[in-house]
């Protein structure tokens, strides 16, 4: 089976914490996908506030996500606190991917790797827009 190989920049500048919900588990008594999803949205949402952003309004564009990926390392259980790492990189024209790891404070295990794919929108017609000169200089390079 092929997996998906992700290449993320070594360091991810903003970090913020979250604790795993009871309500996040699956059947299988482990964080559920849909719920590290829904726990990247919150470290993307912080990420952007500790910016001075929200994701209606970054620098006057909106943000739609247009894609993500997501590569457990391991499991992780209600009651864990994962520290999320995020950042800006491989800015196109109109696009970006923010980057992100969950990291499980409690005794350092790689929990996840991630991207979501964001394009930037104009709020009146919903084309596409050029990515805003702060999120560029945000940026971070990703190693070779």
């Amino acid at each position: 089976m092929a997996r998906i190989e992700l290449r993320l920049p070594q360091s991810l500048p903003f970090a913020t914490e979250i604790d795993v919900r009871v309500t996040d588990m699956n059947y299988g008594s482990h964080l559920g996908n849909d719920a590290m999803l829904s726990l990247i949205h919150e470290a993307r949402w912080r990420f952007f506030r500790s910016n001075g952003m929200t994701e209606g309004d970054v620098c006057g564009a909106r943000l739609v996500l247009a894609d993500a990926a997501i590569v457990y390392k391991k499991e992780a259980f209600a009651g864990d606190r994962l520290r999320f790492e995020v950042g800006v990189f491989d800015v196109a024209r109109v696009s970006c991917d923010l980057g992100y790891r969950a990291i499980r404070t409690g005794d350092g295990a790689l929990v996840a790797e991630a991207k979501t794919g964001l394009v930037f929108l104009d709020p009146a017609s919903g084309r596409p827009i050029a990515v805003p000169d702060r999120i560029r200089a945000l940026a971070v390079a990703v190693a070779e």
